[in-house]
């Protein structure tokens, strides 16, 4: 039988590269068949769901919300998200300036594909979360990436990234603060790239997930700092603030010209999400700010703890990540390579963590680490680390 066609998005996916998840896959399997394995290799916090979103989730069920839903999103929600935007910002938004989409993740995806045609160029700074290459490569986009200087500070240098902005550039995308390094793009950089790129016709994407998990820093949403938000769409959503990942909640913030676009997009490819999780979405948004706090602040405790224990370990240093619940191993002056450093660790010691190669080359001698587990757990695992590099 011959084999039968499939699309070229299919066959972009299926390329052979390095699988940057394949140490976590393994890692997570190997947990779940009862090894003694400490997962730090991914981004999924270890608080629950507030009990009260869960209640009003249910409660929801129990009234009917089990129907379709507007393509954009249910009205409170998108009112909800308005209403919170207007007191961050001081700027007037409404309902309609905002879409809801499973996820982040997928409001992206939708994003760029109502943007780009294949063969079109983003600009991206790297190191880069992971996830943006699969639906990149997905929508055959060709990515262009200025770096940014790991030892200043994660610093973006604004005119070296509007260098590589050229006539098929549709977007610039940010990560702000960022996933694997922490780091926040200061409010008036954001601003001078907004209006240069205005100028040029292109769009600027801030990638903001992790806006409300900032500790001595806070960050300044683009929504903020941007004086003309003709060209400025920010992705948003519950995942790691509210510990609300598997629930699949994002948005994209936008004008309207946009949002409409992205409203045609999901009712072809979506059709709306659940009811009853944009209802308890919504009251997350409204009532949960200590929660977010409380998470907030452990993240930083764990953070500070783990980066004492790891500078213990000679010739190991670590990124202070200023957001976020990740830090970058600085593998610098152990070893050239590090994929295979991280592959013995797992096999010696029981412990995951990512090769930084996987988020670019400028990170390629490092490994990120999450901090989603207790104090007890983080200093295991420096005890593992530890005990592996005087041996390797």
């Amino acid at each position: 039988m011959n084999s039968l066609p499939f699309s070229q998005v299919a066959k972009r996916l299926a390329v052979a590269e390095d699988d940057v998840w394949a140490i976590h896959y393994e890692a997570a399997d190997r947990l779940k068949a009862g090894e003694d394995i400490i997962l730090m290799s991914v981004g999924d916090p270890d608080f629950p769901t507030p009990d009260d979103i869960s209640t009003q989730l249910v409660s929801s069920i129990k009234r009917g919300r089990t129907h379709y839903s507007p393509p954009n999103g249910e009205l409170e929600l998108r009112s909800a998200i308005a209403e919170l935007e207007c007191q961050a910002t001081g700027k007037v938004f409404s309902a309609d300036h905002f879409v809801i989409f499973p996820g982040a993740t997928g409001a992206l995806y939708a994003t760029l594909s109502t943007l780009c045609d294949p063969g079109d160029e983003i600009v991206i700074p790297e190191p880069m979360y992971i996830g943006y290459r699969g639906y990149i490569k997905a929508l055959g986009i060709e990515v262009k990436s200025p770096h940014l200087n790991l030892d200043e500070d994660c610093a973006l240098d604004v005119d070296e990234l509007l260098a590589y902005v050229g006539p098929k550039t549709k977007a610039v995308l940010v990560n702000t603060p960022g996933n694997p390094l922490g780091n926040i793009i200061p409010a008036e950089q954001l601003a001078s790239l907004a209006e240069a790129l205005a100028e040029r016709n292109v769009w600027l994407i801030s990638d903001e997930v992790y806006s409300l998990l900032t500790f001595e820093e806070p960050h300044v949403s683009l929504l903020k700092c941007a004086k003309d938000l003709s060209n400025v769409i920010v992705i948003d959503g519950l995942s790691k603030s509210h510990a609300m990942t598997g629930w699949r909640i994002g948005w994209v913030a936008g004008p309207l010209e946009l949002t409409q676009a992205l409203t045609n997009y999901s009712s072809a490819a979506l059709f709306g999400c659940s009811q009853f999780i944009q209802d308890a979405a919504a009251y997350a948004l409204k009532t949960n700010g200590p929660y977010v706090d409380h998470m907030c602040e452990l993240y930083r405790q764990r953070r500070d703890f783990f980066a004492e224990r790891v500078k213990r370990i000679p010739n190991l240093d670590c990124l202070m990540p200023k957001a976020g619940m990740f830090m970058m191993l600085d593998f610098r002056r152990i070893s050239n390579d590090v994929p295979g450093l991280v592959r013995q660790l797992l096999d010696v010691e029981g412990v995951s963590f990512v090769p930084g190669e996987g988020f670019g080359p400028t990170a390629a001698s490092f490994a990120r680490a999450s901090l989603t587990h207790d104090l007890d757990t983080l200093n295991e695992v420096g005890d593992r680390l530890e005990r592996f590099l005087a041996a390797y």
